[in-house]
């Protein structure tokens, strides 16, 4: 899992996706990706069990799996954060 959170597209799809749901095309406007690689992204996550993907018409809507990886992504987000900034650490 975490050799899937190291590439930076990967992870600012988790990023995304731990505000809510998303398709495709939002991502793509989102991440600044190519269509190709977002779904690219997308599936490997997908069979990594980190995101689901539900039908919504033609399109896939994408989800995280559950609120564990969401919790995780935002506080190793927010832990470079702090690395990057110098904002104080929480205790």
């Amino acid at each position: 899992m975490f050799a899937l959170l190291a590439d930076p597209t990967r992870l600012h799809l988790l990023w995304l996706l731990a505000q809510g749901e998303a398709d495709v095309t939002t991502l793509t406007t989102a991440s600044g990706a190519t269509r190709t690689a977002v779904s690219q992204h997308l599936a490997k996550l997908r069979l990594a069990g980190l995101v689901q993907a539900r039908k919504e018409g033609r399109h896939a809507v994408y989800a995280l799996r559950d609120g564990h990886l969401r919790r995780l992504v935002v506080e190793a987000l927010q832990h470079a954060d702090h690395q990057v900034t110098g904002a104080p650490w929480h205790a």
